[in-house]
């Protein structure tokens, strides 16, 4: 076993997977010499030089069109956007043109993309470094969205959307690049769309991601005599829709927590399918608990009041499980 934290593991994947194939090649602001904003490419440039390791100037529209151009030759670019808030300057490369060149071309091009994005809200930096947008790209069809909540995870799954022939939005929370844990030192992957059943129980469903899953966890600590059954989706889309059914079948209640904003989410995506193909199953009506909708203040005050929290997280289980608020 290794100690890793998130940041480690995505370093430690990205490694792996350019020494397994040399089609894979890295591009971006700052990943080649320096390293990565965040030190997520480390050392990529010493071993792999300057033409697989890129660094490029700032200009997301630039280097993410230059990648959905590589895919279609038939290289498989990781990109990088430092802050996730940022991917606005390249969505007609994502949208229009990644997310639908395989069906406009007759499935004759295949678009191995690994776009990765952190994320997150919680370090103080204001309305445009701190938004969750992954909705977008659940929205629009063509991309897998992947959100691991720890390192394991995150090595896993990066490894997979690396090997992925269709784009993959990879985002990465960074109040979680330095949680330690252990991973084993064999490779392995994690499937994509297979969500991990965290903890099982018999009286309510949490379905979370990313940093809802320490938020949840704690919640979960604070009513020791609830029977919880928490599930880390890890992936988006696809979502592991048979995982969710199956606990709100055995539970009958359903709780979804995320960053992003309640209205128009991921959540209300689940909710929908829930009540759709899983009525009878339901005991309570579904909730969804995310982030206020506003723009992110940037005083810490402000701040802590928008933010999903395992206080809010026990009030939304108690109104489930008691009927009372």
């Amino acid at each position: 076993m290794r100690k890793l934290h998130m940041l480690d593991a995505v370093n430690a994947a990205i490694h792996e997977e350019m020494a397994r194939d040399d089609k894979v090649f890295v591009i971006a602001e700052d990943v080649g010499e320096y390293g990565g904003v965040w030190n997520a490419t480390r050392g990529l440039y010493e071993k792999y030089g300057a033409i697989r390791a890129m660094d490029t100037p700032i200009s997301e529209a630039g280097f993410t069109g230059l990648c959905v151009g590589a895919a279609m030759a038939g290289l498989r670019p990781v990109t990088e956007i430092m802050y996730m808030d940022f991917i606005t300057a390249c969505m007609d490369q994502l949208v229009n043109q990644a997310a639908k060149a395989d069906l406009m071309s007759g499935w004759q091009m295949q678009l191995p993309i690994t776009l990765r994005a952190q994320y997150g809200s919680g370090s103080r930096e204001a309305a445009q470094h701190s938004q969750s947008l992954e909705g977008w790209f659940c929205q629009t069809p063509g991309f897998k969205v992947i959100i691991p909540s720890n390192a394991y995870d995150a090595m896993g799954l990066l490894k997979s959307a690396i090997r992925d022939n269709t784009p993959c939005i990879f985002m990465e929370n960074r109040n979680l690049y330095y949680d330690v844990i252990e991973l084993p030192d064999e490779e392995y992957t994690i499937p994509l769309g297979k969500a991990n059943v965290m903890q099982e129980g018999n009286d309510l469903t949490i379905v979370t991601y990313g940093m809802g899953v320490p938020v949840c966890q704690e919640a979960i600590k604070k009513m020791p005599n609830a029977s919880v059954e928490l599930i880390d989706l890890r992936t988006i889309v696809p979502l592991d829709f048979e995982a969710i059914l199956n606990s709100v079948k055995k539970t009958g209640r359903l709780l979804i927590v995320h960053e992003a904003t309640p209205g128009f989410s991921v959540g209300s995506e689940i909710v929908r399918r829930v009540v759709e193909e899983g009525f009878d199953y339901l005991d309570a009506e579904p909730l969804v608990y995310g982030n206020l909708r506003t723009a992110m203040p940037f005083a810490g005050n402000l701040e802590d009041a928008v933010l999903i929290n395992p206080e809010g997280v026990v009030e939304k289980m108690k109104h489930l499980l008691t009927g009372v608020c």
